[in-house]
């Protein structure tokens, strides 16, 4: 007689609603995004109230599906917390601790347990021109202004390791005409055989970029990856290293620009 086994129905896997991108008085907004076969970058913003916008950089490790399905567990949750932020009153780093945990515990419950995944979530506020942010194990971001770049460097461990884990919240001040760069990891590590892009040459691109345009400056830093690995391959193939096997030089992770530019001076509506 032959046995059958019976399959465990399959869950289905979700995907987050696309991000849309802001339309704010005092700041410009724009996001550069690849999609790949491994890993899930995944970023969105919520305008709350007349002066605030909350920002969410999250780096899901594992299977690309998987991770997307994780992501838009952490979407709803990043909305549901973000009512508190209506408040005009309320205390920014306090309301952006809490977030960090509901988002961390939204993610493993998603994930079934343990899930390495960096985090930057923010909030920028219009009316102060400032930044409260979190940087939970993810790539620094960049503070350009003045003609140099800062890096804002990690303060706590990734999410999705513990349930329990809270984060302190940092601020920045945007001067007028500053830029807030967020890269993923993706973009920071792509390489060839052992040569990575890295984090110098990413500050170091932002220094060399015309002006502080958020579109530009997204697509000035991918096109400045991309043609850092295309030399290295141009220069490994004619020294016989090695061979080109992907078409796309940027490879098989993720990568994600995301740049805020306060403005000049403050758009006034006309009626």
């Amino acid at each position: 007689m032959k046995l059958f086994r019976s399959r465990a129905p399959q869950k289905e896997l979700r995907k987050p609603a696309p991000a849309k991108i802001p339309d704010l008085p005092t700041a410009r907004v724009a996001a550069l995004y690849r999609g790949a076969r491994v890993g899930g970058d995944f970023y969105d913003f919520i305008q709350v109230g007349s002066s605030r916008l909350l920002l969410l950089l999250l780096d899901i490790a594992g299977k690309r599906d998987e991770a997307l399905h994780i992501a838009a567990a952490v979407q709803d949750v990043f909305h549901g917390a973000a009512d508190i932020f209506y408040h005009d009153t309320v205390n920014e780093a306090v309301a952006l601790t809490s977030m960090a945990l509901d988002i961390n515990r939204g993610l493993m419950e998603a994930a079934g347990g343990v899930r390495y995944a960096p985090a930057f979530i923010a909030c920028y506020n219009e009316v102060l021109g400032t930044c409260c942010y979190i940087n939970a194990g993810h790539p620094p971001a960049m503070l350009k202004h003045n003609g140099g770049v800062d890096m804002l460097e990690a303060s706590g461990l990734p999410l999705g390791l513990f349930s329990h884990a809270t984060h302190e919240p940092q601020i920045c001040a945007l001067p007028p005409s500053a830029a807030l760069i967020l890269v993923s990891r993706g973009l920071i590590e792509a390489k060839v055989a052992k040569d990575e892009y890295g984090l110098e040459r990413v500050q170091q691109a932002l220094k060399d970029a015309p002006g502080n345009d958020a579109d530009l400056l997204c697509k000035h830093l991918l096109e400045n990856v991309r043609q850092f690995l295309q030399a290295q391959q141009n220069s490994r193939l004619f020294g016989r290293i090695t061979q080109i096997g992907e078409t796309d030089p940027l490879g098989d992770n993720d990568t994600t620009a995301i740049a805020l530019v306060r403005c000049a001076a403050v758009r006034v509506a006309t009626p």
